[in-house]
């Protein structure tokens, strides 16, 4: 599996999360889906991710949206 499929999978991930952390505990945490949506939105269009940095550093094999 490639760094686009883990950054894709982890950001779903943290916005069902904070999805579900919000409807149980605090609405506070929609803040944690927007913030994964913002930085979504900017790394379509500067290529810049952080966790896209770390996986690359752990080894795995950019795709097409992080070579």
């Amino acid at each position: 599996m490639n760094i686009d499929a883990w950054v894709m999978r982890f950001a779903g991930a943290m916005v069902l999360l904070s999805l579900a952390l919000a409807h149980f505990a605090s609405p506070s945490w929609l803040w944690l889906a927007a913030f994964v949506g913002a930085n979504l939105f900017q790394a379509s269009f500067t290529g810049f991710c952080p966790l896209a940095i770390v996986l690359r550093k752990l080894g795995l094999q950019p795709g097409c949206a992080f070579n």
